[in-house]
């Protein structure tokens, strides 16, 4: 058992599995933020703020989901290196276009709620009640953001 009464080995899977997550959403993080600086067009004003908001918000996740590892005593990923060999999130260079914007925001979301369901599953077998907590807040919020982002386009 490790410090916070887990077993070690399962929450070993689960710092990997959170490890993937943490470099999925940095490269998401920095594809928002190009999306911010770059977003050009008659929704410049309104996709402008959105992108803050969501970057605002996925840094604190990034936070959240490193210190989740740390707490089952993991080390996070944290070299950039790292984050583009191992996510499947990819860079998104040079958008400008809202609406490609979006599409790409919806494809990144695709691939983050579907990691953190498994997260969801193997922190439900581990007994890990802090990570379930964390995965099931940030599902729901991102469906509620995916459903937002989709009626945007239409």
């Amino acid at each position: 058992m490790n410090r916070i009464g887990l077993n070690m080995e399962k929450a070993n899977a689960l710092s990997d599995s959170l490890n993937d997550l943490l470099a999925n959403y940095q490269v998401f993080y920095m594809n928002v933020r190009g999306f911010h600086w770059n977003i050009k067009g008659e929704k410049f004003f309104e996709l402008h703020v959105k992108f803050e908001e969501l970057y605002d918000d996925l840094v604190l996740k990034i936070d959240e989901i490193a210190e989740r590892i740390l707490t089952l005593q993991g080390v996070p990923v944290h070299t950039f290196s790292e984050y583009l060999d191992i996510s499947e999130v990819k860079s998104a260079k040079n958008f400008t276009d809202g609406k490609d914007c979006v599409e790409s925001l919806l494809d990144s979301f695709k691939v983050i709620i579907k990691k953190q369901r498994l997260i969801l599953t193997l922190s439900e077998d581990a007994d890990d009640e802090g990570t379930n907590a964390l995965m099931s807040d940030y599902i729901r919020e991102q469906e509620k953001l995916v459903w937002m982002y989709s009626a945007y386009l239409g």
